[in-house]
């Protein structure tokens, strides 16, 4: 594992990644954050946002719905609320939640109803779609 960090990526229902990469840059509370091998060890609230992890030149690309990062000197431990691999996602169905967003938004400001996480799902939903688009490339 000579100048390679492992990620590990873990969700409530299962461990998404384990892979020794390059670098990982992830979006926590208070911004972007990078790691390379033998950084610092500190924690992370994470912020519903990208990460992005580079091996071989190879740039692959996750949605992250918040959670904590863990950070060794030798690893990287995400644990995630929620997390898929952008080649992973399902566009279509990203779309439709984002749909589904934007009418509870809509009716959040008509009936009341709780616009701001109507606000927060479609943020995630929107996400995804980036996220996907990214894996295109």
């Amino acid at each position: 594992m000579a100048n390679k960090i492992l990620l590990e990526v873990v969700t409530p229902d299962k461990l998404l990644l384990s892979k020794e990469v390059e670098v990982v840059v992830a979006t926590s509370i208070d911004g972007e954050f990078a790691v390379l091998y033998g950084h610092v060890p500190f924690l992370a609230s994470l912020a519903v946002g990208e990460m992005r992890f580079k091996d071989g030149g190879n740039t692959e690309y996750a949605a992250i719905a918040g959670g904590f990062a863990e950070v060794t000197g030798t690893k990287v431990t995400v644990l995630a609320e929620a997390a898929e691999l952008a080649r992973e996602i399902d566009v279509n169905r990203a779309e439709r939640a984002a749909e589904r967003a934007r009418e509870r938004i809509e009716k959040a400001k008509t009936e009341g109803r709780d616009y701001v996480k109507a606000q927060a799902a479609l943020h995630r939903a929107m996400l995804r779609i980036r996220m996907a688009d990214k894996a295109k490339l």
